[in-house]
């Protein structure tokens, strides 16, 4: 049994729906919330439902656990995260728990940066939480991953929303030439699965990232090449970005971006390209080749791509009905 914390997330999503894919029985841990949980459509799995400050419901969850995957973080929740609570506090309850839990392996999703003497808030809590992990006495394997693009995002998605309804101009902090370095979630997905498998990586950290570097300048014109959108990119001071960034998530609950987005662009965050290659012997996928989802598409052809998604499930479920009467 594996335990996905973050299972509703857009990485998690995708974890779970590999985790499926490959035959193994996956439990996901569900904060308590009034709202229903996003969880992967389509895929079997147990739920717990457990706050990571309940330290007596992580011991239940944890019952029959062989191996945790811990994505949760509260950094997407912008100015209403408690990274105190869900990140530092967190992981360390359930990095005890899986230790009384007799837990085998313990893989951990971190940020390139992470380091708990970062000016930023995210990648302090980051390097705190390391800390609480290598500290537990369970065997660990530590990703820390440079940003993660894919279907429903919080990177390019999030930019697009905001190009789309930027007023013709567009502000940068900085001269937008801070250097990151896409991952492509699947990629990920992949080698936190590999990495749970292989018994070489336990107690070893890895920085992961693409296969190509990118200024935020290049990223954001290459976004508004695939949206068909174009806007003038305005240089800002980055503390002024950041006061105009809360001012706005402040009046505009639903605003897709926060203090953190502009952390991640204030220092490169990036790793030698060829570590996905030389650790894991995965060819990273290219950032330009992976962006389609973020096309917009005329109504019917989102329409005939539901129908023809339908059309397999209901193919593939009347075949596994008559398969045993061969």
């Amino acid at each position: 049994m594996i335990l996905i914390t973050g299972g509703t997330g857009f990485i998690g999503r995708a974890l779970v729906r590999q985790f499926f894919d490959a035959g193994y029985p996956v439990r996901t841990l569900l904060r308590p919330s009034p709202h229903t949980p996003r969880l992967p459509k389509g895929v079997p799995v147990e739920v717990a439902v457990v706050s990571l400050s309940d330290v007596r419901g992580l011991r239940a969850a944890l019952r029959d656990v062989n191996a945790i995957i811990h994505l949760a973080g509260a950094e997407h929740q912008g100015r209403n995260a408690n990274l105190l609570a869900t990140d530092i506090q967190g992981t360390q309850n359930l990095a005890q728990a899986a230790n009384q839990a007799g837990v085998k392996r313990f893989i951990y999703l971190s940020h390139i940066g992470a380091d708990r003497a970062s000016a930023f808030p995210v990648h302090k809590a980051k390097g705190i939480a390391e800390e609480y992990i290598r500290k537990s006495g369970v065997p660990h394997t530590i990703i820390r991953s440079s940003i993660v693009f894919g279907p429903e995002d919080h990177f390019t998605t999030n930019l697009a929303n905001l190009l789309q309804r930027a007023p013709g101009i567009f502000p940068i902090p900085g001269d937008g030439q801070t250097r990151i370095q896409p991952l492509w979630v699947e990629d990920l997905v992949t080698c936190l699965i590999w990495a749970m498998e292989n018994s070489d990586t336990i107690n070893q950290t890895y920085e992961i990232g693409g296969s190509e570097y990118f200024t935020l300048r290049q990223t954001l014109e290459t976004i508004m090449q695939v949206i068909g959108k174009r806007r003038l990119l305005v240089p800002l001071s980055p503390p002024f970005l950041r006061a105009l960034v809360v001012t706005l998530e402040t009046f505009l609950p639903h605003f897709p971006a926060s203090s953190f987005w502009v952390d991640y662009y204030a220092v490169h965050r990036t790793c030698p390209v060829d570590n996905l290659p030389r650790i894991f012997s995965l060819m990273p996928a290219r950032f330009t080749y992976r962006l389609d989802y973020l096309a917009h598409r005329p109504w019917y052809a989102r329409l005939w791509e539901s129908i023809t998604n339908e059309t397999s499930k209901l193919s593939a479920r009347i075949q596994d009905m008559f398969r045993p009467m061969r």
